[in-house]
């Protein structure tokens, strides 16, 4: 397609390529073309990418349902990754936001794990100066989740950023995020803590420090029997992203009014959270709590007001390390592992 600006940038570029789905050992470091932007989208030279639980999913290709979408047998776009940050070094014909040289972040739709990507105008925002490319790479899906689901609780992070109680003087809202030291639990920390809520995180005990250096009033160990020992109606809301707990547990959990909200869950090899989300959907009329199923989606709004806040130093990207692109098997090994607090990134040059 014909670009209206563009630097130099070669025909081929390295991308880390999966040619059928499974765990890590799928994973090589090739040679392949660089894509071309078309008329509404531009092209970047990736210098992050993030590490999400989607990217290893889809490498995964688990549930099986996802392969109705990304390719029956083999994945049809062979390089994983949305989540990424870099420098436009060509725009298409019809682009109009972006010149050459702008430092952007942004959700693709795949191939993030890879030094190009052509990514939709609409999907990027630009990057400050004095934002690291590895810090912005983090935002766009997790801590754009995280924004989102907080907003079903009932939470605005964005319009009450820096409350310490709730309007009229009202006691603080209680929050319970189950899976708080991952990248979207992190990020629901931070945001609602500057929200003015009070946070507690229920995670690995070896990460309750990092939760609470995220902003938690306290820590729970997922690993004991951490639900029945909460009294009922604890909270004004729980938002899960583990979906360990029976649908009715995380109820309990709640005052009447409350909301749970759910964005996993379910150990279906072929249907994934479906049939648990279906679950809440059909029970949530009869429920004296609301049961609202995430699903988050890509709002450009949303990541400018989250790179601002960054920008700001009100929210943190919580990297625990940056490694090579070439080194991306074993990130995803790691990631697979749980050996994991906060946010992997992989660093494309």
């Amino acid at each position: 397609m014909t670009t209206m600006n563009r630097q130099h940038v070669e025909t081929t570029m390295r991308a880390v390529v999966q040619h059928r789905y499974g765990g890590p050992e799928v994973l090589a470091l090739e040679t392949v073309p660089a894509p071309v932007p078309k008329a509404d989208e531009i092209l970047v030279a990736v210098h992050a990418a993030d590490v999400a639980s989607g990217d290893v999913r889809v490498m995964r290709g688990e549930p099986k349902l996802l392969r109705a979408f990304f390719g029956l047998r083999r994945p049809r776009v062979p390089t994983v990754g949305r989540d990424i940050a870099g420098v436009v070094v060509a725009i298409g014909a019809g682009v109009t936001r972006f010149s050459v040289g702008d430092r952007v972040c942004g959700e693709s739709s795949q191939g993030g794990w890879a030094e190009l990507v052509a990514l939709p105008e609409r999907f990027a925002v630009r990057v400050p100066d004095h934002v690291g490319f590895a810090d912005a790479a983090t935002l766009p899906v997790s801590a754009g989740t995280a924004l989102q689901g907080l907003r079903l609780a009932g939470i605005d992070p964005v319009r009450r950023a820096g409350a310490d109680t709730a309007e009229g003087g009202e006691a603080r809202p209680r929050l319970l995020v189950i899976g708080a030291s991952g990248g979207v639990g992190g990020f629901a920390v931070q945001l609602a803590a500057l929200a003015g809520c009070e946070v507690v995180g229920v995670g690995s005990a070896d990460k309750a420090e990092h939760v609470l250096a995220l902003g938690a009033s306290a820590a729970l160990d997922r690993r004991t029997a951490w639900a029945s020992a909460e009294p009922e109606g604890s909270y004004d809301a729980v938002f899960d992203l583990a979906g360990a707990q029976a649908l009715g547990e995380l109820a309990r959990l709640v005052r009447r009014g409350g909301t749970v909200v759910l964005s996993a869950g379910g150990d279906d090899g072929w249907l994934g959270p479906m049939p648990r989300l279906l679950a809440a959907t059909v029970r949530n009329p009869f429920t004296p709590v609301a049961l609202r199923p995430l699903a988050a989606a890509r709002d450009v709004a949303d990541l400018e007001a989250l790179v601002g806040l960054v920008a700001d130093g009100r929210i943190r990207s919580m990297i625990d390390r940056v490694v090579p692109l070439a080194e991306a098997a074993s990130a995803a090994r790691d990631f697979l592992a749980g050996r994991v607090r906060g946010k992997l990134v992989l660093e494309a040059r």
